[in-house]
């Protein structure tokens, strides 16, 4: 095997070097985060950073990128204190990988990529009407890194819209029922397959 140490990936060209490291680590959830300002202006965006925290109370986390350059996503988070999260489905992968473009504040991604919003009653963010699997989230917490500029924002699930064949007996979520795609790195998706699930692994 080829040892690549920390001072050989800092000589690394610097669009080499954001490929490599973000393939690294291998399949990630993709969700679309929709959110909207207090003039309902809505706003789209894909990201593969989402970190399970905890089930009880129902936790995740979510990174998002230095706001040294506009952050539309981050500044409606902060503005309303609640964004929904959309599972990616393999039938719109092109469009929510568009949604990553850098759009003007005052372009709606839903309509640049003919992504079509639902809202549902009593929540004032919109979601994606073609996901399988929506999450009403509300902001628990923010923490800045100062390590690298990076935002990680600590969420609670409010309410999930799902649809009952997607969870199974023992509350599984099958995501191959749901259909939803899985990323390596910023621009390659995948369709994952189940290899196995085992049992609670106790002492022998």
């Amino acid at each position: 095997m080829q040892a690549i140490d920390n001072p050989a990936i800092a000589q690394m060209e610097q669009r080499y070097r954001a490929t490599f490291i973000n393939s690294l680590w291998g399949f990630r959830p993709l969700a679309l985060i929709g959110t909207c300002n207090q003039e309902k202006r809505t706003n789209l965006a894909i990201f593969n950073s989402l970190v399970h925290i905890g089930a009880n109370p129902p936790l995740f986390g979510l990174v998002v990128r230095p706001d040294s350059v506009d952050r539309h996503t981050l500044d409606n988070i902060r503005e309303r204190k609640e964004f929904t999260v959309n599972l990616v489905g393999k039938d719109f992968v092109a469009q929510a990988h568009q949604t990553s473009a850098r759009y003007p504040k005052d372009v709606s991604e839903f309509e640049a990529t003919g992504l079509e919003t639902e809202w549902k009653e009593g929540i004032d963010v919109p979601f994606v009407l073609k996901s399988s699997i929506q999450i009403h989230a509300k902001l628990v917490e923010e923490h800045s890194l100062a390590i690298n500029g990076t935002e990680f924002l600590i969420a609670q699930v409010s309410t999930i819209y799902i649809h009952p064949s997607c969870i199974g007996a023992d509350g599984f979520v099958d995501h191959l029922s749901a259909q939803t795609a899985a990323g390596i790195g910023l621009d390659a998706y995948y369709a994952p397959e189940l290899i196995m699930r085992l049992p609670y692994a106790k002492p022998k």
